[in-house]
């Protein structure tokens, strides 16, 4: 598992298993989204297998499949109040950490300075420059 923090509040990963979540409870997350679709993964993968582990650990789960075709605003507003409403970081993961960083670029569109959300995700090492137009338009 990478754990990828784009801030101090909110880090990004590539797909997790079920065993990972002892050592996100231990780096201190409260909250887990799931951005990845189902139809992605195996069986011991999908979502509801993640949720029972993360709640066993008493972690909030929460399931916001995005794909590249389907992303929305509608699921960039359910990400945010996500972060929003947890009592403590937040960790999100899809299969690369690539769409969990674009949804909370997007949501911070109007919020920073585009070239500063830009920067905050490279650090992380996910180049969103071909978000630039966008992020403007929505800003």
């Amino acid at each position: 598992m990478q754990i990828r923090p784009i801030t101090e509040s909110y880090a990004v990963s590539p797909q997790i298993d079920p065993a990972d979540i002892p050592a996100i409870k231990a780096a201190g997350f409260t909250t887990i989204i799931c951005n990845r679709p189902d139809a992605e993964v195996p069986m011991e993968l999908q979502s509801a297998v993640v949720r029972i582990a993360a709640e066993a650990a008493g972690l909030t789960f929460v399931d916001i499949p995005v794909s590249h075709q389907t992303l929305n605003l509608g699921m960039v507003d359910a990400q945010f109040a996500a972060m929003k409403a947890s009592e403590g970081p937040v960790f999100a993961y899809c299969a690369s950490g690539n769409r969990s960083s674009i949804v909370w670029c997007l949501g911070q569109a109007g919020k920073m300075p585009v070239d500063e959300i830009i920067a905050t995700v490279a650090r992380a090492g996910y180049d969103q420059s071909a978000l630039w137009p966008q992020l403007e338009a929505l800003a």
